[in-house]
């Protein structure tokens, strides 16, 4: 009976042990007083990379948020749809073209389109336009940029009357 004590003792104290009280810190690594790892040159902390035992057999927390607002995401697409679309990622916000041309235009164009914040304001839009001789004037960007925000603007009257 004391020899089963005694390992069940040792195997928690093992247990204790290994759950995070001996970590090894390399050369490229500092601790600062709040106990805080802090990979040099970075300033971001390594305790958001693990994970703890509660974690790991807990609920799955796999859900993602997105923080785009989706007036202007879809305004974008509606607005630049005479464009063929390389790429697209909701998560960043960032939209790509191809090169195309205009209804009733004879010069072709391409765009990247930045949505970099979820408010429906235009220091949320970014535009930046393309054509195969180089790039175009800040006037048409604008003008592109302003056909997204009106789009959006209206989308949003059209959502709120439901």
């Amino acid at each position: 009976m004391r020899g089963i004590t005694t390992l069940v003792l040792l195997s928690s104290l093992c247990l204790v042990t290994a759950c995070g009280a001996l970590r090894s810190l390399d050369s490229s690594t500092e601790v600062n007083d709040s106990d805080t790892i802090v990979l040099a040159g970075e300033g971001r902390d390594v305790r958001e990379d693990r994970t703890t035992i509660w974690e790991a057999f807990g609920p799955r927390k796999s859900e993602q948020r997105v923080q785009v607002n989706r007036y202007l995401w879809a305004a974008s697409l509606e607005v630049l749809d005479f464009l063929p679309v390389d790429s697209v990622d909701p998560f960043t916000g960032v939209i790509v073209t191809g090169y195309g041309t205009p209804p009733g235009g004879g010069r072709s164009y391409r765009a990247t389109v930045h949505i970099k914040d979820p408010a429906l304001e235009a220091r949320s839009l970014n535009v930046a336009l393309q054509s195969r001789g180089g790039a175009v004037s800040a006037q048409t960007a604008r003008a592109v940029e302003d056909a997204i925000l009106s789009r959006a603007r209206q989308l949003r009257m059209a959502d709120k009357k439901i």
